[in-house]
This record gives C-alpha cells, structure tokens and sequence, in this order.
C-alpha cells in the first residue's frame, strides 16, 4: 500500500468519488423506509425469477461428457521440493516484477500484470511440458500454502488501513449497494445457464447445481484485487475507496456463504450450508462485540512503549487465528483475518508500522505466488472454435451488465450522484482470486467444465482489465466537462 497519498497522486479518481458523496451527506446516515421495502422486493424477486429459471432449465438435457474434457496433469518433476519452490517463486516474483511494469507503463495497475504473469506461466501459455519445468505438480501444494498464507496477510494490511467509522456512518447504503450488486449479476448468471447448461456440462451434474453456481460466479467482486487497485491508484482512503471496500467485504461475504449454499446443494448437504451462514453472522458480531474492545485495549498499551517483537506476535496469532476461525466455519481464511484488521483502530501506531512492515513482503513476494497457483490450472487453449468464443464473449457481457447495472442503480437509489455511483459499479466489476477460488472449487465439484473453467477465468480477466481505464474514461469526462468542453 502507498502509504504517501497526496493530492496530486489522487489525481482524476479523487475528482470522481468528490463530486456528489459530499453533495448529499443525510442520504448516508438515514436510508428512507421505501428504500428498505425496495430492498426487500429486490430479493423476493430475485428468488421468483430464478425459480422461474429452474423450472424451465430441469427440462434439459446436458451431454454426457462436460465439454473440454479433463485438464489433465503434467508429469511431476523429480528433484528436491525445496529447490522447486525456490524455482517457482523466483519465476513469479520476476514475472510479476516485469509484467507490473509493463502494465503500469500502460495505465494499468501493476497487480494486473502479477495475475497475468501467473496465468502465462501455467499451461496456457508453456503448455503442460513447458509449464511442468517451472510451475510441476509437485510444486502445486507447496506453493498453494504460500499463496494462502500471502492472501491471508495482505487481506489483514487491508483491514487495517480500512476506516471503519467511515463505513459504519453509511452502513445501511453498503449493505444495500452489495446486495444489489448480487443479486442483478446472479439472476442474470443463472439465466445463462439455460443457453450454458445443454452446451457445457454433462448429465452427471443437475441444472440446478449449475444455474446456482452460475449466478454466484458472476457475482462475486474480487476483494484482494480491488484493494490493490485502489491502492495502487492512491484511492483506499478516499470517499469512493472506502465505499468500494466496505462493499467489496459485503459482497464476498454474502457470495461465500452462497457459494457454500451451492456445494451443499451439489453435495445434498443443505443444512450444512445453512450452518455456515449463522456461524458467519455469529463470528462478525464476536468480533465487534468482544474483539473489538480488546484491539482497542491492545492499541492503548503499545501507544505506551516501543512495537516489541512480542507485541508484533501476539497480532500476528490473532491474525492466524481470526483466520483459522472462518476458514473452519466454511468462508475462507481471508475474511478473518480482514476482520480483525478492520476492528484496529486505521490510525493506531499498531496499525501504522504493522502494515508498513508486512506490505512489501505480502505484496512483492507473497501474493504472486497465488496467481501463479491458480495458473498452474487454467488452459486457454479448451475454448476453440467460433461458437465457444461466442459462449466467452457473451460471459462476459453478462458479468458486466449485471455487476454494474446493479451497482450503479442501487447507488443512485442510496443518494449517489451519477458519475460516483458509476465509479462504484466499474470497481465492483472487478474479479480476479476470489473468482479464481470460486472456480477452482467449482471445477474441483465437478459442477463446471475445464472449458467453461477457462472461459470464467478469461471473463474475471477481462472485467478486471476494464477497470481502470473506464475508471480514467469517466474521470476524463468529469474534467473536460467541468472545463467547459467543447
């Protein structure tokens, strides 16, 4: 995280997210009661239609073969795994160096080049024997716990950087906003499954599994990677950044605990799911009701005398811990630790050096090890042929319109002027590693195909790189017209 934000560094996105969140501050702190009955009618009609959908989609019939066929493994190399690692993580650490700066050099973030050069060192770019000499399988464990550890860590430095009293001050809007930037993209997603269904999967898998799984896939937002876009572009403190975040934590939340009700489903452990959605809203009031006051205990103690080691190992238990603690209740590592992050007060001097020490190791050596993880699994080359480019391109159509159609009417709704409520839905249409975890879980169920596995990941690739440059679009439009354009 860039922890120098200045004016100058803001530059047009600053100009964005200021127009009109400061213009109407009352719709942040009370959310009209026909804005909750919206809300409400929202989700009543979200589950009509999709089993509207369901009903129809129960009448076809998906091949008997999932389209792509298996991905296959390459033939382990044999050696010290040691040595393979250290291999590894030198590749996708130099990778990601030269690919961030190329990426940079073109006005793109540079963790879009880290997710890049994780994809191309994988079997879409090398092919399985190429890849094998840097990314083998018997590497893939190994370098699998490194990535999470880095995600783990990285979401915690977010967390703390994170101004919660901000958020809390409009909370009512987030919820709303996330929600809704769910909900569209999931009725929409599970729609597709009825052109998808015949065409990608197989008999083994049931329509319903599959339009599920469908919606909550073109409904998540990528929370690690639009955090490091933010930051990259020195937005994370500003209005529209800790807006986006707080939506973004929202979002992937709410989406994990469906993507949890869909492995119940396509597991028949229903109930199971329920579980994980009660122990979710169970741990967060934990950790605002009790953690929170000790954080801020802790924070008081080491304002007293130096960060020692001890100190810096007692939050970095907690971290593991918090971390621990949803990953067992079945939403990922990365909610944890952001969490706790997040109840440290941002301005704390814990919360200062803690993040300052962690950032570059997280974020240098860290967390390209994940994108070179999940590229180890992605093969580009099953999408062939014109009718599947077709199938891709219409993914990620649908993605899009639904992420953003959603977020930006809601934001409109809460109060939001146009081109900030704009901004919001660019940001949420981000993905990236927790589409690529969902995925992978998705193909590991068997509930997707490696070919609609691929094209997925191409659509979380190409929603990812749109970002910014829509971002810097809008923010060019907003300054020429206040110029008074032509």
């Amino acid at each position: 995280m860039n922890h120098e934000s200045t004016d100058g560094q803001r530059g047009d996105e600053g100009a964005v997210e200021g127009e009109s969140i400061r213009s109407s501050p009352r719709s942040f702190f009370v959310l009209p009661a026909p804005s909750l009955l919206l809300y409400g009618a929202m989700v009543v009609a979200a589950v009509a239609l999709f089993l509207l959908v369901r009903a129809y989609g129960e009448t076809l019939t998906a091949p008997e073969v999932a389209a792509g066929g298996a991905t296959g493994h390459a033939v382990a190399r044999k050696g010290d795994a040691l040595l393979q690692v250290l291999l590894a993580l030198a590749a996708v650490v130099a990778g990601g160096l030269l690919l961030g700066r190329l990426f940079a050099w073109v006005g793109q973030p540079p963790v879009i080049g880290e997710v890049v050069a994780g994809i191309l060192l994988g079997p879409s770019l090398l092919g399985q024997a190429g890849s094998a000499v840097i990314l083998p399988d018997a590497v893939a464990p190994y370098l699998g716990v490194i990535a999470q550890l880095g995600v783990i860590l990285y979401m915690f430095v977010i967390g703390l950087e994170l101004d919660a009293g901000r958020l809390r001050s409009r909370a009512r809007t987030t919820v709303l906003t996330s929600h809704a930037s769910i909900v569209v993209p999931f009725v929409m997603g599970s729609s597709l499954a009825l052109w998808l269904y015949p065409v990608l999967s197989h008999q083994g898998v049931s329509f319903t599994s599959f339009a599920l799984f469908m919606g909550v896939a073109t409904s998540i937002t990528a929370f690690p990677v639009l955090a490091r876009i933010l930051s990259d572009r020195s937005m994370a403190k500003t209005e529209l950044g800790v807006l986006a975040l707080g939506c973004a934590a929202i979002n992937d939340a709410t989406a994990w605990c469906l993507l949890a009700f869909v492995v119940g489903v396509a597991e028949a452990q229903v109930s199971g799911s329920l579980l994980v959605c009660v122990l979710s809203v169970g741990f967060v009031a934990l950790m605002i009701v009790a953690v929170r006051p000790l954080a801020r205990l802790f924070v008081r103690r080491c304002e007293e005398g130096p960060l020692t080691r001890g100190r810096i190992a007692v939050v970095l238990v907690a971290v593991l811990l918090s971390a621990l603690a949803t990953e067992a209740i079945g939403i990922h590592a990365i909610f944890g630790a952001f969490l706790l992050g997040a109840v440290v007060p941002h301005d704390s001097r814990v919360a200062r050096e803690i993040g300052h020490r962690l950032h570059d190791v997280v974020t240098v050596l860290l967390l390209p090890a994940f994108f070179a993880y999940t590229g180890m699994r992605t093969q580009i080359g099953l999408v062939s042929g014109a009718e599947q480019w077709l199938l891709c391109g219409v993914i990620i159509v649908v993605a899009t319109a639904g992420k953003f159609g959603g977020t930006l009417i809601a934001a409109r709704l809460t109060g939001l002027g146009w081109r900030p409520a704009a901004s919001l839905g660019l940001l949420m249409n981000t993905r990236g590693l927790m589409e690529l975890i969902a995925l992978n879980i998705g193909l590991d169920l068997g509930v997707i195909s490696p070919a609609l596995f691929a094209m997925m990941v191409l659509m979380a690739l190409a929603t990812t790189l749109a970002t910014t440059p829509l971002l810097q679009l809008l923010a060019a439009r907003k300054a020429h017209g206040a110029g008074g354009g032509r």
